[in-house]
């Protein structure tokens, strides 16, 4: 700790993202990135935008973005709000929704940034423990509080709320914001979307990281009731007018666009991860239901701290997390058919 940082500096415990070693070449089962290469539509599209015109600023609307996302989902472009990944746009959200001295709730085990905003926007927070199968308690989320985000799939469970909880929480909390993270819904799961013109304090957040395959490019949005949308707006503007760029601002337009590209992509996913998760069931692992493009899996017998350092070893890589009730876990990204099956066959020659 340096004697020049801030008070607010040397108090964070930052977010530790999936290990990206360099000494070999590995397979990557710890970030959650999509095996498959983006769209060729998108790369087609960036190499022809790299031009004379990247001297000039992006457009700070990103309104060609925000039309292509509200075509698709069937939204006016005032309901759609685009930023520099989906942790950018949840960033804004805290600062834009969440205030000091009341509390807001999320589970105790989810995506670990979530503690590190409320610390950096000084909001307290409040864990809601998950049921021991990881399913998340809908009754803990239905008292006062000063606003609720869940992850749905949660991560790094996989797990799945229906509509019906969804609609539960929105209806129980309607003086707070209720923001729904969907990172992974593509893979299996439904989205809140539907519900937006019904519960004006639903703010949905996705990210074409994951089932788009354009974690490189960093693009992030969020859909919702006008009033929310300006909310984000005004955060943005003051602090960055600029936050996606002229290349990831286009690669995201073509990316929503080649829809056929993405359901064949996204549909091999969900199957390999059904394939997997039959392999490992057949080997004893314990697996929690998955709508995500990962499991969460522990062995009876066998320590997942043991496991990931012998993956490792085994140029495997995947995720381990030394936190209570869930370090005897793997979460495994979930690769191509190829990956999957040398995963697969490296665990067997140790579990027997």
């Amino acid at each position: 700790m340096s004697k020049y940082w801030s008070k607010l500096a040397a108090g964070l415990e930052p977010y530790v993202p999936g290990e990206q070693p360099k000494d070999r070449k590995y397979i990557k089962l710890n970030t959650n990135e999509n095996p498959y290469p983006p769209s060729p539509k998108v790369i087609d599209a960036i190499k022809a935008a790299v031009d004379e015109n990247l001297k000039l600023y992006p457009d700070p609307n990103g309104v060609a973005l925000k039309m292509t996302l509200a075509n698709y989902y069937g939204l006016n472009q005032e309901q759609v709000f685009v930023g520099n990944g989906s942790d950018e746009v949840l960033a804004f959200s805290f600062m834009a929704f969440f205030d000091p001295n009341n509390p807001i709730l999320f589970p105790d085990i989810t995506y670990s940034f979530y503690p590190v905003y409320a610390k950096v926007f000084k909001i307290d927070y409040e864990l809601v423990p998950l049921n021991d199968d990881f399913t998340i308690p809908i009754d803990k989320l239905l008292k006062d509080n000063g606003g609720v985000i869940i992850p749905n799939p949660n991560a790094p469970t996989g797990s799945f709320l229906t509509l019906e909880f969804i609609e539960e929480i929105l209806s129980h909390n309607k003086e707070k914001v209720v923001i729904v993270d969907e990172a992974y819904v593509d893979f299996g799961g439904v989205s809140a979307l539907t519900l937006i013109d019904k519960y004006p304090n639903l703010l949905v957040i996705q990210t074409l990281s994951k089932s788009r395959s354009l974690a490189g490019l960093r693009v992030g949005f969020a859909m919702g009731h006008e009033d929310l949308i300006k909310g984000l707006d005004t955060i943005k503007n003051s602090i960055n007018s600029y936050t996606l760029d002229r290349l990831a601002l286009i690669g995201a337009v073509e990316a929503i666009k080649d829809d056929e590209y993405f359901q064949d992509k996204k549909n091999r996913i969900i199957s390999t991860r059904e394939k997997a998760t039959g392999q490992l069931s057949k080997m004893g692992f314990k697996i929690v239901p998955s709508k995500a493009n990962f499991v969460f899996i522990s062995h009876p017998t066998v320590k997942a701290e043991d496991l990931f350092i012998w993956l490792k070893e085994k140029s495997i890589l995947v995720r381990y997390f030394r936190q209570p009730r869930i370090d005897n876990y793997l979460r495994v990204s979930i690769g191509s058919d190829e990956e999957m099956d040398t995963f697969i066959k490296a665990l067997g020659s140790i579990i027997t």
